[in-house]
């Protein structure tokens, strides 16, 4: 098989996460390589598919061929061009089986042969498979070279062509109004986008937050500084057009309210979103969301979950591995009387320390971004939490600066896990148990081997979909250094 050359192959039930399968070839040009197998991405067992050899052994999905038995169901009509919802033409229950079979493929190889694996507890389901997304970053830009604005997602593999997700199935219909309405003003308006390569240009993203629980919707609109910028209706683009924005949104019928316009400035090259200055052109810039009976704020660049009502599962399925902890396991009576000292690292907002709030003595919260934890002390005090304290920086610096030690620990890091410096510190505390709870289950098996050096084992691990139409999922790990031999675990035979 040749380097860049296009083949067709038959996707196998073997799926590991993310979404890698392996993929038989036939029809080849050289019979030899017919039977062969390949790695190839975003794909569905049984799908009949044509891909691009990108190296020996794995391959970029190229064109769909012939669907698989298992797609079931219409795809909304961006599907395998924005690339985001890749399992969304399965029933929902093969794509937890999918989900729960390549984490658990994923964990077993932290295990040599021989070794005995943690037992998983079944993939709990999200409450909503549609419509469940309260947070979303839309960028502007256009499809095709020269072509109209669009204001949406990226292609899938492409770093520059924008398509409009206006028909999003991922969040609920207030935002694809939004969208288009945002598009066509701005279109008519004649602003143009900020375009990534030459560095000209104003419009930059639209990020939509929606509350699950109150319907308030918060509008970010963010723009270069450009100054002068002159339109078709001879305004600047700090002072005509945002009031007419402003006064376009709140003329929308919509099911839930819009509680907030705001509008940020970003500068910076890179294509991500950047505060480097708000402005609240209506209402305020919060919504105000509930999570398992506790109020939240949730300001706009700060951490919460994606999925509210997912939230509440993911969170019931912590409290649960955390009770367990603090128990035998034996005996089911509690190992000690006093209340633990938990520390929350990576705590966002604050959600998980204030649902641990009311079992411990203390809880000590350490997020990077300054808005969120400005917002977590906010929340416990909306809450009424007195022993929750939340430090503003980076864990790596501020673990040195917390005088307490922590009896249990709880970890939600970025995707990319937890820094390895880090780490150490972490396990250098040597608390008895570790809560991590991972978005991204690469992640997760990089920490535990590291883990399993400073002497934690898998007590309790599960899946929690959050993303349901996606490959993502997000996994919680019980690590414990003392219960390792109290739990279930079965026999790993890799041969």
């Amino acid at each position: 098989m040749k380097r860049k050359e296009t083949y067709n192959g038959l996707v196998t039930d073997t799926v590991n996460f993310p979404a890698k399968a392996r993929v038989e070839v036939f029809g080849a040009p050289d019979e030899e390589d017919n039977g062969t197998y390949v790695t190839v991405k975003n794909v569905i067992p049984g799908q009949r598919i044509r891909f691009r050899l990108k190296k020996k052994g794995v391959g970029d999905f190229f064109e769909l061929l012939e669907r698989s038995l298992y797609e079931t169901i219409e795809a909304c009509k961006a599907f395998q061009v924005c690339g985001g919802c890749i399992y969304q033409t399965m029933e929902y229950d093969k794509q937890l089986e999918i989900k729960e079979a390549g984490v658990k493929r994923l964990i077993e190889g932290v295990y040599g042969e021989g070794e005995r694996v943690p037992c998983f507890d079944p993939v709990l389901p999200s409450p909503q498979n549609e419509r469940y997304r309260n947070k979303m970053e839309y960028s502007f830009g256009d499809e095709y070279k020269d072509g109209p604005m669009t204001l949406g997602l990226h292609k899938r593999g492409g770093r520059y062509d924008v398509i409009t997700a206006d028909g999003c199935r991922l969040v609920h219909d207030d935002n694809n109004i939004i969208v288009r309405k945002t598009l066509d003003y701005f279109t008519e308006a004649g602003i143009p986008y900020y375009n990534k390569k030459s560095g000209e240009g104003v419009l930059r993203h639209l990020v939509l937050r929606r509350s699950e629980a109150t319907g308030e919707i918060l509008v970010c609109l963010v723009t270069t500084s450009e100054p002068g910028l002159k339109c078709k209706s001879d305004g600047d683009i700090c002072s005509g057009i945002l009031e007419g924005f402003v006064s376009a949104l709140l003329s929308l019928e919509l099911e839930g309210n819009i509680c907030g316009i705001i509008h940020t400035v970003n500068d910076s090259p890179a294509d991500a979103v950047k505060d480097e200055g708000t402005t609240i052109l209506y209402g305020r810039d919060f919504i105000m969301e509930k999570i398992l009976g506790l109020e939240f704020k949730i300001t706009p660049f700060s951490f919460f979950q994606t999925n509210s009502k997912g939230a509440e599962v993911l969170y019931g399925r912590a409290r649960e591995y955390a009770d367990v902890s603090c128990t035998d396991s034996v005996t089911g009576q509690p190992e000690h009387t006093a209340k633990p000292v938990i520390f929350d690292l990576y705590s966002g907002t604050g959600t998980i320390a204030q649902i641990m709030a009311p079992v411990a003595e203390k809880v000590i919260g350490v997020e990077i971004v300054e808005e969120a934890v400005i917002a977590a002390r906010q929340n416990a005090a909306l809450n009424g939490l007195e022993n929750c304290e939340f430090i503003a920086g980076d864990v790596l610096r501020v673990l040195d600066e917390i005088e307490e030690k922590p009896d249990f620990i709880i970890l939600d890091p970025p995707r990319d896990g937890v820094h390895p410096k880090a780490l150490q510190k972490i396990l250098g505390y040597g608390a008895d148990n570790i809560l991590y709870i991972s978005c991204k289950p690469t992640s997760l098996a990089r920490d535990m081997e590291i883990s399993r050096e400073a002497g934690y084992e898998a007590a309790r691990i599960g899946c929690v979909d959050m993303f349901p139409g996606t490959a993502h999922v997000e996994t919680v790990c019980l690590l414990s250094r003392k219960d390792f031999n109290k739990h279930s675990y079965v026999s790993l035979d890799k041969g």
